[in-house]
């Protein structure tokens, strides 16, 4: 490509070569938002990447980590005015993680309070079966005034969508969703305009292998059938999408 990419959800502390990866980003010319599971991890991201051009670091608490790292919300506070991008945080009901829901409410109520205060931050939200109560709690903290929400690998069904849409929230997609034919489905009936790519490296994996923020390319080859675009085109589209969100 002659232009740069965009991986917008990858854990790249979760690397064992982290600070590697970071360069790769760099020399590939990938903007890359760098999610943190929990705030303790936020600080030596911010340090890495501080002089970096493509990559950026973002505040988290995720989801599934709330039942043992909920004392970390204070913390999460503490660093909210040092970065525009927060993530990943949000809501899973899935059922290894469900007991801990109503904790999970209160936690990302916080975030959601905390950020509505603010303009300018940029949210990468997670939604595991949780979609509905993820968009009412969006909407009910008017959090979407001054600010934006990214949805993480997104597994509503197509009312959740069309809400999500009309909330004004981004869409970023990575290869394995695109494998599933109720996840190309949803996919396709997302707005152009609102489409990021991520990998949600090293979760998801290539070729037997953790996926990196260069495999990025791959996201872009599928998705790109499936909107009728060339691959120029979509990275192109991508690209676009990403800088009208964060000069908005």
């Amino acid at each position: 490509m002659s232009f740069p990419l965009v991986d917008y959800h990858c854990h790249l502390d979760l690397y064992p070569d982290f600070e590697k990866v970071i360069e790769e980003c760099e020399e590939n010319q990938i903007y890359t938002l760098a999610v943190t599971t929990t705030p303790r991890a936020f600080p030596k991201n911010q340090e890495l990447i501080s002089n970096k051009k493509y990559v950026r670091a973002a505040l988290g608490l995720h989801p599934q980590l709330v039942a043992s790292r909920a004392d970390e919300i204070n913390l999460w506070v503490e660093y909210a005015d040092q970065t525009r991008y927060i993530g990943e945080v949000g809501l899973d009901a899935g059922t290894q993680h469900y007991k801990s829901f109503d904790l999970q409410k209160t936690i990302f109520k916080t975030i959601l309070d905390t950020c509505a205060t603010k303009t300018g931050k940029i949210l990468s939200i997670h939604s595991i079966r949780s979609a509905p109560m993820v968009l009412q709690m969006l909407e009910r903290s008017l959090v979407l005034k001054e600010n934006k929400a990214v949805l993480h690998w997104f597994t509503g069904d197509a009312s959740s969508l069309r809400k999500a849409v009309e909330l004004g929230c981004y869409f970023s997609i990575n290869s394995e969703m695109l494998k599933s034919e109720r996840s190309r489905n949803l996919i396709s009936q997302i707005p152009i305009q609102r489409l990021l790519t991520e990998t949600d490296g090293p979760f998801v994996h290539i070729n037997q292998r953790p996926t990196r923020p260069k495999d990025i390319i791959q996201t872009i080859e599928l998705l790109s059938p499936l909107i009728k675009k060339d691959v120029n085109e979509v990275a192109r589209i991508v690209l676009t999408n990403l800088l009208r969100m964060e000069d908005q």
